[in-house]
């Protein structure tokens, strides 16, 4: 679970970086220089082409054409949806954390009334011949 909820995270943080570069891209003009990442800190120049559609991933390495207002649209639904989805597992998880420290509690308890023999009907281990 915590594992599901880290990949979340690192695809929410990636989305609102997604968002604000579409925000940044409102105020550019046709023309306009800009750095695009290739990936690993690195960058190449491009110019932008329009402002008006942008290409969005819909998943499963497809992407469609989208007015940039549409995309924004989309962005923000993605990640409320993905909030959603990292709450209910938080939720899940804390859950599950709590249900082992209540059976750990109980089975400090049994045992430690083991060890002191309180337990009624169990029998000692009978040591090796």
């Amino acid at each position: 679970m915590q594992t599901r909820i880290g990949l979340i995270n690192g695809v929410l943080s990636e989305l609102r970086v997604s968002g604000l570069t579409l925000e940044g891209l409102e105020s550019e003009k046709k023309g306009s220089q800009l750095f695009v990442p290739i990936g690993g800190g690195s960058y190449v120049k491009a110019k932008l082409e329009t402002t008006e559609t942008v290409v969005v991933g819909i998943g499963a390495d497809v992407a469609v054409e989208r007015t940039l207002k549409e995309a924004k649209v989309e962005l923000e639904a993605r990640i409320a949806e993905l909030e959603k989805s990292r709450d209910m597992l938080r939720q899940q998880y804390n859950q599950v954390v709590g249900k082992m420290q209540v059976n750990r509690a109980k089975m400090e308890e049994v045992s430690a009334k083991l060890r002191e023999g309180e337990l009624s009907g169990v029998r000692q281990a009978k040591k090796g011949t």
